[in-house]
C-alpha cells in the first residue's frame, strides 16, 4: 500500500568487532555502537555481529544481544553444548554483567536498588514501560562513578534482563540515559550524539573448563 511507512534501514557501523578472548568452544566480543546483534527483519538489514563473526567462525551463535545503539562485550558460544549451557547461565541469572552509563542531571545517592516491573507497550512497541500488574520483576543496582555539573557516571548492575531495563530504570531515577531516543527528555537527548550505555564486564562459568571467567570492555566515552 502507498500510505505503508518505509522501512527502517540500520545505520551500518564500519567499526570493527574486537575479539577479547577466544578458545575452541566461545568468544567474548566487543560489539560496536550501531551494530545489531542479530539480523533484521529487512534484508537490508542483514549486517550484524553474528553474521560478521560466521565469516571466521561458522559456528558461532547468539546467547543473548545489546541493543543496537549499546556498544560493549558480548559472549558468543562457537558450538551447540556451550551455547546451551551458557544460556541455562542466563535464564537462572548466573552471570554477571555490569554496564556503565552517563546520565542527565547529578545522582544525589551514591548507590541504591531500581526495582520496578517492566511490561512491553503494545500500543508503542518496541517500547516498554513500568506495569505493577502485569510486569515482570526488574531490578537494577546503581553507584555512582563521578559527578559533573549536568550529568553522572554510573555502573548499573541489573539483576534481571528486561528487554530496555537499564533505559527505562534510569528515566524512572529521574536520571535518563545521555543520547537515548527512546526514553530521554529533549535536554538528555540533545547532550550526546549517541546512546551513551556500553556493557563493560561480563562473567560465567565455563561450560567445558568450570572455571570462572571475566572479562572487561571499558568504556570509550
Amino acid at each position: 500500500m502507498d500510505d505503508e511507512l518505509p522501512p527502517y534501514l540500520v545505520p551500518h557501523s564500519q567499526e570493527p568487532i574486537r575479539i577479547l578472548y577466544r578458545d575452541a568452544h566461545l568468544l567474548l566480543v566487543r560489539k560496536p555502537h550501531l551494530l545489531l546483534s542479530v539480523p533484521g527483519r529487512h534484508p537490508l538489514n542483514k549486517d550484524c555481529l553474528v553474521t560478521r563473526l560466521q565469516q571466521d567462525f561458522p559456528g558461532a551463535s547468539i546467547v543473548h544481544r545489546l541493543d543496537l545503539d549499546t556498544s560493549g562485550i558480548m559472549v558468543v558460544p562457537l558450538d551447540k553444548p556451550t551455547h546451551a549451557h551458557i544460556s541455562r547461565q542466563f535464564q537462572e541469572r548466573l552471570v554477571y554483567k555490569q554496564y556503565e552509563a552517563v546520565v542527565w542531571g547529578v545522582v544525589e545517592a551514591d548507590s541504591g536498588e531500581i526495582s520496578l516491573p517492566i511490561v512491553c507497550d503494545w500500543e508503542r512497541r518496541p517500547l516498554q514501560k513500568i506495569c505493577h500488574e502485569t510486569g515482570r520483576e526488574a531490578i537494577t543496582w546503581f553507584e555512582v562513578l563521578e559527578r559533573g555539573t549536568d550529568r553522572t557516571r554510573l555502573q548499573l548492575t541489573p539483576q534481571t534482563g528486561r528487554s530496555h531495563q537499564l533505559r527505562i530504570h534510569c528515566r524512572e531515577l529521574g536520571h535518563p540515559i545521555l543520547g537515548c531516543d527512546m526514553y530521554a527528555h529533549e535536554a538528555a537527548l540533545a547532550l550526546s550524539p549517541r546512546l551513551l550505555l556500553h556493557a563493560t564486564e561480563l562473567g560465567f562459568t565455563h561450560p567445558v573448563t568450570g572455571a570462572w571467567l571475566q572479562e572487561e570492555c571499558p568504556a570509550d566515552f
